[in-house]
């Protein structure tokens, strides 16, 4: 669907592309993360020719083109006086809308849940509404390829499981979506593919399952709580052939156990639980902890929690 090479861009004396790599299947859920300043938005408004590129290629496949793009900025500007049905009448207008007009608009509203909301002037939408109301003018004239930036920022709980909703609607119907977000559970509840962006480029990319397996494989924990602190069972605990590091405080009575491999963890876990069994041990709690899509997120671009 799409194919970035080498991009670059420069304002002025300041470099944000430095030579960026990207690769979007048709189909894709693409989850595009990185820190504020590091090149995303600017990508997007060259994939979608707002910004001209200095240097590199941005390659739509078969017969995409920019012009076959949807956008939702951050914040999208709607207009307050007009009503969510008249506001799509004039999007249709911008984009010289060719079928049935009225039936393509009631197709949006229905996809967004915004039917009931489009005869209510825009001003008193809710910010929920007016993100739904911007994903249907975004999606109004078929693109081929959706761009949602942070789709779900600044709203509440409900209305992002309302816009999350949707993506997962559009995404099982076949739709292709770049989804630039800092809330990293969206994007795993949604993403088949992600991108993440550090100094001017992609840094990783690949599936999901792809990179949390490339990462997962760097350590894996898991915490057991003694009913009782016991110094004595926590280092025959601390002994087990699987262990690679491990902690215990002696005040709370938990012991840490880390394997370095997913594979190992597997291992640990069922030496562990074995353990415990022979032992007749009183535990309060046994939790396990891999890498997570945040944990990896914070890894590549440097940043803490």
């Amino acid at each position: 669907m799409l194919t970035i090479t080498n991009l670059r861009k420069s304002y002025k004396n300041f470099e944000v592309l430095k030579g960026l790599d990207m690769n979007i299947s048709k189909g894709d859920v693409y989850g595009f993360l990185g820190k504020n300043g590091c090149g995303k938005t600017t990508t997007m408004n060259i994939i979608c020719n707002i910004v001209a590129k200095d240097e590199g290629k941005v390659e739509f496949a078969g017969n995409c083109d920019n012009r076959k793009v949807g956008y939702l900025t951050e914040t999208p500007s709607l207009y307050g006086f007009m009503n969510g049905h008249e506001y799509l009448k004039y999007i249709a207008a911008c984009a010289n809308y060719e079928g049935d007009v009225n039936r393509r608009i009631a197709e949006v509203l229905d996809v967004t849940g915004m039917t009931e909301g489009a005869t209510r002037r825009i001003k008193g939408y809710s910010r929920g509404m007016s993100q739904r109301l911007g994903i249907a003018a975004a999606m109004f004239n078929n693109p081929q390829l959706l761009i949602l930036d942070e789709p779900t920022s600044a709203l509440d709980p409900e209305g992002r499981a309302e816009v999350m909703s949707i993506i997962r609607n559009l995404r099982d119907c076949g739709a292709t979506i770049i989804l630039c977000t800092h809330i990293i559970t969206d994007v795993e509840r949604v993403a088949n593919k992600i991108g993440i962006m550090k100094n001017g480029v992609i840094a990783e990319e690949g599936s999901v399952d792809e990179i949390l397996t490339k990462y997962r494989s760097r350590s894996s924990n898991m915490t057991i709580t003694l009913a009782q602190p016991d110094e004595e069972l926590a280092a025959e605990m601390r002994l087990l052939p699987s262990i690679s590091y491990s902690e215990y405080n002696p005040v709370s009575g938990r012991v840490t156990l880390g394997a370095a491999t997913s594979e190992i963890a597997d291992a640990l876990f069922d030496e562990l639980i074995s353990f415990v069994y022979r032992k007749k041990m009183r535990v309060t709690e046994i939790v396990t902890q891999r890498t997570t899509l945040e944990d990896i997120y914070f890894m590549i671009t440097g940043g803490g929690k």
